[in-house]
């Protein structure tokens, strides 16, 4: 699995120790980390929470990305952007407990976490025990066991509802604002990230496209 970080302004200072807990628990499960930024307050590039949305529809609908790791201050903007996107499935993650029951129950493809908000002393360690409910073992198995089908059931529907009420994502990043979609993928190692495992020839072509416009204004 292709994992994707994504680090918002306000929280960009702990993109560090967020990466460091992801890779520790995902590498070793054979799982892919790209961490795509913030990597510090400084950054020349500053993804909003909005952002952080945009971002994440653009990677997990060209398959750049199978799954996406993100936050902000209280974790429910990122969550708001990214379920804004079609096709994108974003839960609101706190504790080990909310990881496990979104993995199994829910099944989505991104998670937005609290990076403010009672992040003190283990943070780390809670982040790990996160990452490990997430990605160690087979997600979508139904809790409890008696409703599995059930819930396997309304995924399904979800999934068809949100595919009716959404543009297909390359219509979203002609009509989104454009300087909102530049700044989104203005990130030191967008390119090199994206291009390398995007699976959407359209989408990679209009954001081609896009940042060469920017680099001839």
């Amino acid at each position: 699995m292709k994992i994707a970080l994504i680090t918002e302004n306000s929280q960009a200072a702990k993109n560090g120790v967020i990466h460091e807990a992801l890779t520790a628990v995902a590498e070793p499960l054979g799982h892919q980390v790209f961490n795509y930024g913030m990597y510090s307050a400084d950054d020349k590039a500053s993804l909003t929470y909005v952002m952080n949305g945009l971002l994440a529809g653009i990677l997990l609908n060209s398959k750049a990305a199978d799954f996406v790791v993100t936050g902000c201050g209280t974790g429910m903007g990122s969550m708001l952007a990214c379920n804004a996107m079609p096709g994108v499935f974003c839960g609101l993650v706190i504790d080990p407990t909310d990881a496990f029951l979104f993995g199994q129950i829910n099944d989505g493809n991104a998670i937005s976490m609290p990076y403010a908000k009672g992040f003190g002393w283990a943070a780390e360690l809670n982040l790990q025990d996160v990452y490990a409910k997430l990605f160690d073992g087979e997600r979508g198995l139904g809790y409890p066991k008696e409703r599995a089908e059930i819930m396997r059931t309304n995924r399904g529907i979800l999934k068809d509802l949100k595919a009716a009420a959404c543009h297909d994502m390359l219509t979203v990043l002609k009509n989104v604002d454009q300087d909102l979609l530049r700044a989104a993928i203005a990130g030191e190692r967008f390119a090199d990230y994206f291009y390398a495992n995007s699976q959407d020839e359209a989408i990679s072509a209009y954001l081609t496209s896009l940042s060469a416009e920017r680099a001839l204004a």
